[in-house]
């Protein structure tokens, strides 16, 4: 960039500065959620919830798919099988 292009675009300095933060904490954020212990938490959490009735089996199925699939992802080596109580 040139002197005169920095200084043209110098008031958007304060806006450029915003997005790269709030793209950090995003980032962060992700990271968190897709961490491995944490979805295992949340596996677990869901099969209580299985077990106890608050879900029904489909609305389990889609988010054990869904949380396992995050699981692989992150690099947590947890196998497909179904942890489900009859």
């Amino acid at each position: 960039m040139g002197v005169l292009s920095q200084v043209v675009l110098f008031p958007l300095a304060p806006v450029r500065g915003v997005v790269w933060i709030a793209e950090r904490v995003r980032d962060m954020a992700e990271e968190e959620m897709c961490h491995p212990s944490v979805l295992r938490a949340r596996l677990a959490a869901l099969n209580e919830a299985l077990e106890s009735g608050a879900i029904g089996p489909e609305e389990f199925d889609r988010e054990e798919d869904r949380l396992l699939d995050l699981l692989e992802r992150s690099g947590g080596r947890a196998g497909r099988a179904r942890v489900r109580m009859p």
